[in-house]
């Protein structure tokens, strides 16, 4: 029978005094970390102590001890009682839980006390989530948890989320089959099925990130900083039932919304009020909808209102805000660090200021019943509503013409500057033989020789104004600004046309893009620079400087550019053909090389709904061949169309990549009508090199 090994002595404990204790040089930590002490000694006097003292006897010069014992492990502890004893929290006699070690011992001190810093295991992190967990199930706040434990209280609220995922995947996780990260990404979703379903379809994806995580569980909701959303509220959406996701760990803009059905209906409820409150103004049709399509107004008269003056209360609030602006501008105009209260001061200021000023328009009642109004919402979630726009169908009958008078020229008399039919007379009798006979005064001159005269001279306008090109130049912009701001206007004598692009089926979300807007605000901004009356125009322009002429000029101009490859009628009937649909692109490729377009700049992305759906699997694969390589393209190949699809808006997200319709291929040579986007021609240059100013 073999010998049985030595039982094991544990060293005994005891509660001895703390005034009996001392630290001892031997303990290894030197350096602070982690808790600090009076962090400890809080916990300390709330909990008392969790871990007793290791000490030993401090012996005499013979060898005899001495009634004292040294602390080589539990030094943090020893220095956070001392604190509660200076603080005369704890008394200095308290009894101390400890454990003795032998004075001789083949262990050194200094390896005890490395030993318990270093031979210990953390707590793994799912321990500690699902430990608060528990905290909370047996009613601790979570407010109190974070002060007990010295974290914030958004700490907690995201360990509580972490320990609230699907159990199967945070025992994968335990077991190290995921990593933090993902873990955290799956908080976003409360749905354990859908959470374990796509762990199981990252099996097959070369890409397991967070972030790829989050897009999946979040695929079939709808940001809280969506225009619906802000339109309707979150607070109403919630109110009615709805669901909202959050991500604690990254910016979520708020969340995503679970029931976009829900939100459809709160949408389309919330627009037909406002609909119905519009139409209650007495108009005669209301549309709404969430985006109106691109150039909705086109063939639509445009009405004009007329401002409602501000009150003598609205004008002092105004002056009165615009005055404390200015102050707050110049007490903090040298000030390095600026509160953000003053901020947010000047922000609602202005804000206050632009409510004032957006004066609302009355219009003339005549005006209203013919007119209607589209209802839509702004990228802010405010409500956009466009007043004032006849149809065609509704435009009034002109007045009949009386008859025999319907070919009739016009003349203008000279002093009164009346307008009366040709081959009449003062009294509005017809020239004749007959009145020849009997008046032989001054009569009005035949309408042939009236017509030949003005032929000739419609010749030498032409050539004079050939001859002079400033105010060639103005003619021509009065002319596009009439036909691009004024409503079937009849004022020019110029037989130019400028036609507004159409597109054919336009993509949705086009009203809202980039280009569109700024577009839109140029539109506002020379709505509001030119008179309200077509007859006034000519002077106006006049009145602006060369600069001001030039950037109208290219705004009444690039309104008709076309550069859409429309899609070519199967029969031979259509309104386009192929031949000029491929003249129409070669000269908008000079164009766009003439101000160096750039759609990737001007905010185009290749995104899964405006690109990617719409091509073949094998387009896809190509273009990110073309965009990342063939390592990238080999990566989504296995995937199906629309997971490949959402790959491949991510691998392309800055990729600074362009389809080709929307490439703009190098000159191969000098082509006519290819030119420096800052040269223009010699005649609308003065010497200055300004743009020249026309005058009459």
């Amino acid at each position: 029978m073999g010998k049985q090994p030595a039982k094991i002595t544990l060293s005994p404990s005891r509660d001895i005094p703390f005034d009996k204790l001392v630290l001892s040089q031997s303990n290894v930590r030197r350096i602070k970390a982690g808790v600090s002490i009076p962090e400890l000694a809080e916990d300390i006097a709330r909990r008392t102590l969790l871990q007793s003292l290791s000490v030993r006897p401090v012996l005499d010069g013979n060898g005899a001890e001495t009634g004292m014992f040294e602390v080589p492990a539990g030094g943090r502890r020893y220095r956070a009682l001392e604190l509660l004893v200076k603080q005369r929290r704890l008394a200095g006699t308290a009894l101390v839980p400890c454990i003795v070690k032998a004075a001789t011992t083949d262990i050194s001190a200094e390896e005890d006390s490395y030993a318990e810093n270093a031979v210990r295991e953390q707590l793994h992190p799912l321990d500690q989530f699902r430990a608060m967990q528990a905290m909370v199930d047996k009613g601790s706040a979570v407010e109190d948890i974070a002060a007990h434990f010295g974290v914030t209280p958004a700490v907690v609220r995201q360990r509580l989320k972490l320990a609230s995922v699907s159990p199967r995947l945070c025992e994968i996780y335990a077991d190290d089959g995921m990593t933090l990260e993902q873990l955290m990404a799956f908080t976003v979703s409360d749905d354990h099925a859908r959470q374990e379903q796509v762990w199981e379809m990252l099996a097959h994806s070369y890409n397991k990130s967070g972030a790829y995580i989050r897009q999946r569980l979040t695929e079939n909701s709808v940001r809280v900083a969506d225009k619906r959303v802000r339109f309707v509220t979150i607070d109403a959406y919630v109110a009615a039932g709805g669901g909202v996701m959050r991500d604690l760990f990254e910016d979520d803009d708020g969340g995503w919304l679970t029931d976009p059905g829900l939100l459809d209906t709160l949408v389309a409820d919330k627009l037909r009020r406002a609909g119905e409150d519009v139409a209650a103004e007495g108009w005669k049709w209301v549309a709404t909808a969430v985006d109106m399509p691109w150039a909705v107004t086109n063939g639509h008269r445009e009405i004009s209102g007329t401002e409602v003056a501000m009150t003598e209360a609205e004008q002092a609030r105004f002056v009165a805000l615009q005055g404390e602006s200015d102050e707050i501008e110049a007490q903090w105009a040298d000030e390095h660090d600026v509160p953000q209260d003053v901020y947010d001061r000047l922000d609602a200021i202005n804000a206050e200021i632009g409510k004032l000023a957006d004066r609302p328009l009355v219009f003339e009642p005549a005006d209203v019943a013919i007119a209607g109004v589209f209802v839509s919402i702004e990228r802010d979630g405010s409500l956009c509503v466009e007043r004032g726009y006849v149809r065609p169908e509704d435009e009034p009958a002109a007045d009949p013409v009386p008859d025999g008078t319907e070919h009739e020229l016009v003349s203008v008399d000279g002093d009164t500057g009346s307008a009366r039919p040709v081959g009449t007379d003062d009294d509005g009798r017809t020239g004749g033989e007959d009145d020849e006979e009997a008046d032989e005064g001054l009569k009005p001159l035949p309408d042939r020789l009236v017509a030949d005269l003005t032929a000739w001279r419609t010749l030498a306008l032409q050539d004079a104004l050939a001859q002079n090109p400033a105010t060639a130049f103005a003619a021509v912009l009065h002319a596009l600004v009439l036909q691009t701001c004024y409503f079937a206007s009849r004022e020019s004598c110029l037989q130019l046309t400028v036609q507004d692009v159409s597109f054919a089926n336009p993509p949705s979300g086009l009203r809202d893009s980039a280009p569109a807007r700024s577009l839109a605000e140029r539109a506002r901004y020379w709505e509001e620079r030119l008179p309200e009356s077509d007859a006034d125009l000519w002077d106006a322009l006049l009145a602006l400087n060369g600069d001001e002429q030039a950037a109208l000029f290219a705004h009444c101009a690039s309104r008709s550019v076309n550069a859409q490859c429309e899609i070519v009628p199967k029969y031979d009937n259509g309104r386009v053909s192929k031949h000029s649909i491929e003249r129409r692109l070669a000269h908008s490729h000079v164009l766009a090389r003439a101000v160096g377009l750039d759609p990737v700049a001007a905010g185009w992305r290749p995104t899964v709904d405006g690109y990617f759906r719409s091509v073949t699997k094998p387009r896809i694969l190509a273009d990110v061949t073309e965009a990342r390589g063939e390592q990238f393209a080999g990566m989504i190949d296995h995937l199906k169309k629309a997971d490949m699809a959402r790959e491949a808006e991510r691998l392309l997200e800055d990729a600074q990549w362009l389809p080709e319709p929307l490439r703009t291929p190098p000159a191969c040579e000098a082509e006519p009508g290819d030119m420096d986007s800052d040269a223009l021609p010699a005649f609308l240059e003065n010497e200055d090199g300004a743009y020249a100013i026309a005058a009459e």
